[in-house]
């Protein structure tokens, strides 16, 4: 390995010599389906590539499995997502079923959105989806938690400003 804590092209491909076909056995076993598990598989060292870094890589196999779970959670998550959206276009009339284009982008907004949500505390998270899917106001919030409504307020505050980053500062 380098000494500048990067991970180099000869050392990764060593890296994927070595320990490929055991993610891909690996990755086959949780996910059944041996296409689906090397494309994982790849993906796993595709973010390895990216993240460019050395210091975990002392445990390889521990390293490159974490990635991977990550992977499938994702993917598990995105499916869901799909096979939500799939199920909720079936209700509309066909004339108003968004084109292919527009699918692929109302998907890639629901995913970005899981994300965001998912990095919100349970309890502003929550706070947030009673406000924007239920439409309660700061003091129905509040008394549906249990919590003050500066409470809700500030919860509400703090889920806004991850939309704003999610639209404005990290798109």
């Amino acid at each position: 390995m380098r000494s500048d804590d990067t991970l180099g092209t000869a050392d990764l491909g060593q890296l994927y010599r070595t320990h490929h076909s055991w993610l891909h056995g690996w990755l086959s076993r949780r996910v059944g389906c041996r296409e689906n598990a090397a494309d994982l598989a790849q993906d796993t060292f595709v973010r390895l590539l990216k993240s460019r870094q050395l210091n975990p890589l002392r445990e390889p196999r521990a390293y490159l499995s974490s990635i991977a779970r990550g992977l499938m959670i994702d993917q598990f998550r995105r499916s869901e997502l799909e096979r939500a959206y799939v199920e909720s276009v079936k209700l509309l009339p066909e004339q108003e079923v968004p084109s292919a284009e527009s699918r692929l982008l109302i998907l890639d907004a629901l995913e970005r959105i899981d994300r965001m949500l998912d990095l919100l505390k349970p309890r502003v998270r929550q706070a947030f989806l009673l406000a924007q899917l239920d439409g309660l106001t700061c003091a129905q919030i509040a008394q549906t938690l249990g919590i003050s409504r500066a409470t809700v307020e500030r919860d509400l505050a703090k889920a806004l400003h991850h939309c704003y980053r999610l639209r404005y500062v990290d798109a």
